[in-house]
């Protein structure tokens, strides 16, 4: 902003200077007549404003009028500064009788707005005596006032070295008010002469109907305010020779003092004129920056590199490995785990048992020690009827409904008259009862399984589910719980022939019922007498045998004869239970007989197992049969604590399974500690003995922790 004012100054003393060199003629012009209308073209406006930035006229010379036409007029003033700075001298402090001289100077000043600057030019004589030059200063220095009769003193062309030298030049908005009424602006009159810019307002050049040719060569950088014709600040004109400046009406001020109008850090110069230094070389800071970072970096080096590297990935190896401790420390362990490493196997030595049994030649049979194993099976497994072997389940269901305790007896149940009417039936079995009666549910079991009562079966099942059809409902779906798929029942109580099932799915069921101690304890009973009935006898002979404990007997033409049957045998203190069933089984030309056989060929098969168990000691006290994995590793033996023998047949083979103990297995503990048992077999055969530690069993230490990847 302050060099755009300062080179607004310099066009206004220049300005002033010209009209003073072009007014002397023109003003008796003005008074005698009308002045001649200036020709207005684009030459003439491109020639006045060169002349008054006193350096276009030069290049104008050089390079043509056509040339230079865009950067003359990118050099030229601001018409509205120009019209301002007029219209305020104009309104100065001025005396009133002086306003029609002014007026006439307003006159004479247009006229000489118009005429072009280039004739001033060449009507100055080229060679002007010293002594015109140094009158001119000399008023100067005095009052401001040239005399009327000096001719102005034309400067000599700037060097082209010139071009570029700061000049200090007077800026029209800085000179005050009051500078209107200097001496210097009257006319001869005495009356102030108006500026003679501001008489005639601005009128803009038209455009040249030959736009000059675009420029091909390289793009020079954006001109400034103070842009010469080669983009870079060029230095303010010089007045027109010979036409000194008006001296400033306000205080002077000495070079180079700061004023209280001028903007922080600006130099005042002669008559309140202000400049600003020369902005340095724009590339210089740049590459200063440049020389001082971009330092070569030092040669590259395999070691250099491997430095660089290593500095780079340490931190950051460091940082992960302390991660990866940390995490591998506060980790769980993992869970202890038991493996045995004894013979996972035992097989008793001489001629298998179940091919010297005496299996029956007809029917179906089926023979099993209970928790150890099956004994076989023989004769095709197809449904036959099964006759009061079906009061079983009837007992099963009562049972499992209707729960039994050690010596409880249960609800009390009355008899109804169907079941005392059949009871006086002879093409069945049943149990003497009369209506009205009432018995437990104990009892009412009793009088169902001894002397296998059909009346009872019928009336346990009213009592249970109101129908004996519901009753076969829930006999059937617990057939199918047991995986009896080859047995359909019913009716209660077996006399249906319909009531089919086989060997194999009879005994699932005994299995079953007889983990009850109740239903045990009445299969058991060769006899009893209750109350209101009498002594009823078991039609069971074989119960007469040492170790023979029921279960149900069945016979029927259909079904012939029929035993589900229950044995026991002790064994090194131990009882093994033997369960077996046998199915049409035929003899003689009645029931009676066929019921016999079966019987008979029951017993045979109870004595043959009774005699062929056996027990063998398959492991001794303090042999390694297993280890502890810590699961990082470490491994700790466990030994028996007690010897281990094995129930069993001629021709069996067991098998071993070791088990942690129900609190799982320690992280540490002692040696001698026991962790766990070493057995065979399952439910109530299964034999077992402890297992212990043989030494310490410690933590995984922190190298095997800090190791383990899993």
């Amino acid at each position: 902003m302050e060099s755009d004012a300062a080179e607004g100054d310099a066009d206004a003393g220049s300005e002033a200077d010209a009209d003073s060199a072009a007014g002397s003629g023109a003003e008796d012009d003005s008074e005698d007549g009308p002045a001649e209308e200036p020709v207005r073209d684009e030459h003439t406006a491109v020639l006045r404003v060169s002349t008054l930035t006193g350096a276009a006229a030069s290049d104008a010379a050089g390079s043509g009028a056509g040339g230079d036409g865009g950067e003359a007029e990118d050099a030229r003033p601001e018409p509205a500064d120009e019209a301002e700075d007029g219209s305020d001298a104009a309104d100065g402090a001025e005396p009133d009788d002086a306003r029609p001289d002014a007026a006439d100077d307003a006159d004479e000043s247009d006229v000489a707005d118009d005429v072009p600057a280039t004739d001033a030019a060449e009507d100055a004589p080229e060679d002007t005596p010293k002594d015109a030059a140094e009158e001119a200063d000399a008023a100067a220095d005095g009052d401001g006032t040239p005399p009327e009769d000096a001719a102005p003193v034309p400067e000599a062309p700037a060097a082209p070295g010139d071009r570029n030298t700061s000049v200090l030049r007077p800026l029209v908005s800085d000179l005050p008010a009051e500078r209107t009424a200097d001496p210097a602006r009257k006319g001869p009159s005495g009356a102030q002469k108006a500026p003679t810019r501001a008489s005639a307002p601005y009128e803009a050049p038209q455009a040249s109907p030959t736009a000059p040719k675009p420029r091909t060569g390289p793009v020079a950088p954006p001109a400034g305010p103070d842009a010469g014709p080669t983009g870079q600040p060029s230095a303010p004109a010089k007045p027109a020779a010979g036409v000194p400046l008006p001296p400033y009406a306000g205080t002077p001020t000495a070079v180079g003092t700061p004023t209280a109008a001028s903007p922080e850090g600006a130099v005042t110069g002669p008559d309140g004129t202000r400049s600003m230094p020369v902005p340095p070389e724009p590339g210089a800071p740049l590459k200063l920056l440049a020389e001082l970072t971009n330092t070569p970096p030092p040669r590259q080096t395999l070691l250099r590199s491997i430095l660089r590297r290593f500095k780079i990935w340490t931190p950051l190896v460091v940082l992960l490995a302390i991660v990866f401790v940390v995490v591998q420390a506060l980790r769980p362990l993992p869970s202890p785990s038991m493996a045995l490493t004894a013979a996972p196997s035992y097989t008793f030595d001489g001629t298998p048992l179940p091919q010297s049994m005496p299996w029956p030649a007809e029917g179906q049979s089926v023979a099993e020690v209970e928790g150890l194993g099956s004994l076989g099976v023989h004769g095709a497994q197809t449904p036959v009827p099964i006759a009061s072997v079906t009061k079983v389940m009837t007992a099963y269901l009562i049972l499992r409904d209707h729960p039994l305790t050690g010596s409880q007896n249960g609800p009390t149940i009355p008899v109804d008259a169907q079941a005392a009417s059949e009871a006086s039936s002879s093409d069945e079995s049943t149990a003497q009862v009369k209506e009205g009666q009432q018995f437990t549910e104990r009892q009412m079991l009793q009088l169902l399984l001894i002397p296998s009562g059909n009346n009872i079966a019928r009336l346990l099942a009213r009592w249970d589910s109101g129908t004996q059809e519901v009753f076969v409902t829930k006999m059937q779906k617990a057939a199918r719980d047991l995986g009896m798929t080859n047995t359909t029942y019913t009716g209660a109580s077996g006399f249906e022939s319909s009531t089919k099932s086989t060997a194999v799915d009879q005994l699932k069921l005994a299995r079953e019922v007889m983990k009850n101690d109740v239903f045990r304890s009445v299969v058991a009973q060769p006899n009893i007498k209750i109350p209101g009935v009498g002594t009823i006898y078991n039609n069971n002979n074989d119960l007469v045998h040492v170790g023979v404990i029921g279960i149900k007997t069945g016979s029927s033409t259909p079904a012939g004869g029929a035993l589900m049957w229950a044995a026991t045998k002790k064994i090194d203190g131990k009882e093994q239970l033997i369960l077996g069933v046998v199915l049409q089984q035929h003899g003689g030309t009645t029931v009676y007989d066929s019921l016999q056989a079966a019987l008979v060929n029951s017993q045979k098969l109870i004595e043959s197992v009774q005699g062929g168990l056996t027990s063998s000691t398959i492991v001794k006290k303090g042999e390694v049969v297993g280890r502890i994995d810590d699961g990082l590793g470490g491994h700790t033996p466990v030994v028996a604590a007690e010897d281990l023998k094995a129930v069993g047949w001629a021709g069996m083979r067991t098998t071993l399974t070791m088990t942690p103990g129900k609190d799982g297995l320690p992280h540490s503990a002692k040696a001698g500690t026991q962790v766990g048992t070493l057995g065979f077999g399952s439910g109530s055969a299964r034999t077992t003995v402890p297992v212990v530690l043989r030494s310490d069993l410690s933590e995984p230490s922190f190298g095997k922790k800090l190791t383990r990847l899993g």
